[in-house]
């Protein structure tokens, strides 16, 4: 929790959501009263401008822009609280979606509290280089850069299907498990009820965070019914425990597999999902069984986000 970056003057500080010394209490949001607590180099400067990527976000809709003051620069208490339970059950807050999400919602109500913002948002190709850059008022800017984003990274399809095949994006994105979440979560608006989703992501730095793990060794010791039920007792969420949450969404609709030579078996054993330790013959099982099987192949992962028509 301490990811974004603050420029004050000519330093660049790092901004830590746990020291207190270095946030601001701006109050609560109007509509939900979100607590607004915010890195105070940021709030109380004279000019404000954040820099950013902008690509499908599976709980905000869209990265960049707004997300990049909270939570970007939030304290901890505005941090899990935006990643409650009840934040990450809405079904608005999904992929590509700023039509009533409510995190994007309570991040238009954080910016307007600040006064006047800017934004450099950027959009990357598939091969990282730079496709689109924009400046302005940070919530217009970031309008923009979706508008320019959306048709080439949100595509309709015909479904649903029986089978689905991504991955995690590759390198950089699927060094821990912790990310290959969201490779899961993108494409499950278009598999069949019961339908396969198979996965593949190196995992070469493992897991994720300790605090990661404790989440999905409860999620093992529970089973998702209990574990989804344990989170909406709280109003703040443990820190990562979100990540376990969004994979529910996914696992309650269909069979997921991951392929990956980066998890021990321990670690396999707190995916909570099947292993695939030989991928073309896995796949060749699957595509063998009953009737011929729709297949969808999403080689970009989180990153291309498919839509029924």
């Amino acid at each position: 929790m301490g990811d974004a970056w603050v420029c004050a003057s000519t330093r660049v500080v790092n901004h830590d959501a746990r020291d207190r010394s270095g946030l601001v209490d701006l109050g609560g949001t109007p509509t939900r009263k979100t607590p607004v607590v915010l890195n105070r180099l940021l709030a109380e400067a004279d000019l404000k401008i954040v820099t950013g990527l902008v690509e499908p976000h599976f709980m905000a809709g869209w990265s960049g822009g707004r997300k990049l003051i909270a939570p970007g620069v939030a304290g901890e208490e505005t941090i899990r609280t935006f990643h409650n339970a009840k934040f990450m059950g809405d079904p608005h807050a999904a992929n590509c979606n700023l039509c009533e999400n409510p995190l994007h919602e309570e991040q238009l109500e954080i910016v307007r509290q600040l006064g006047p913002v800017y934004a450099v948002n950027t959009v990357i190709d598939e091969h990282r280089r730079l496709s689109f850059v924009n400046f302005g008022e940070v919530l217009a800017s970031h309008a923009r850069a979706v508008e320019f984003a959306r048709p080439f990274m949100e595509v309709p399809v015909d479904g649903p299907f029986d089978v689905i095949l991504t991955s995690a994006a590759g390198y950089p994105l699927d060094k821990t498990y912790y990310q290959t979440v969201k490779g899961m979560v993108a494409p499950m608006h278009i598999i069949r009820e019961g339908g396969d989703l198979v996965i593949v992501s190196a995992c070469g730095e493992g897991m994720g965070s300790d605090e990661y793990l404790e989440a999905q060794k409860r999620l093992i010791a529970q089973g998702p019914a209990e574990f989804e039920h344990s989170l909406h007792r709280k109003p703040l969420a443990a820190i990562d425990e979100w990540q376990t949450q969004m994979q529910l969404k996914p696992m309650q609709k269909c069979r997921i597999h991951l392929y990956t030579d980066g998890l021990t078996d321990a670690d396999h054993a707190l995916t909570g999902v099947g292993r695939i330790p030989d991928l073309p013959a896995f796949l060749g099982e699957l595509l063998e069984k009953g009737d011929p099987r729709r297949v969808a192949v999403i080689p970009e992962g989180p990153y291309v986000v498919p839509r029924l028509r």
